[in-house]
């Protein structure tokens, strides 16, 4: 979907930015995101999707399995899984995966527009750097 990376600085005019400065920044760029993100989709949900939806974030297997297992029953052999899987580390432990897999899964349900929201609240944060480039800079 998008990539906090030296692209990302680039298109935001920071690519001279110290390279000990770089990763801390990106970083906290992509904090700032999930929580805009967070707050945009949350607003609307009930308390019961709230506490769902953090269930699968603080990884408590038993519910993350019971979801995909209702709602995309034979999730673990379909194309999409296999796909999602191929595209994490390694050695990312099953249930990270899972959870991980299961948030996408339950945005796309509960928050069919959440990339919408991704997309919009990246781009605010790309013109409020580019505002503050100077300052972000120490110029």
């Amino acid at each position: 979907m998008f990539q906090l990376d030296d692209s990302f600085l680039e298109a935001v005019g920071l690519q001279n930015l110290p390279a000990d400065q770089k990763q801390a920044f990106l970083q906290h760029i992509y904090e700032e995101l999930e929580l805009r993100v967070g707050t945009q989709l949350s607003d609307g949900l009930s308390d019961a999707q709230l506490t769902e939806f953090e269930s699968f974030m603080n990884g408590e297997e038993g519910i993350i399995r019971t979801w995909l297992d209702e709602y995309l029953p034979g999730y673990q052999s379909s194309d999409e899984f296999a796909t999602f899987k191929a595209s994490v580390p390694a050695d990312a432990q099953e249930l990270a995966v899972l959870s991980e897999f299961a948030s996408l899964k339950w945005l796309e349900v509960n928050r069919p527009n959440y990339k919408q929201v991704v997309a919009a609240e990246l781009e605010k944060l790309k013109t409020e750097i580019v505002g503050n480039r100077d300052a972000i800079l120490g110029q």
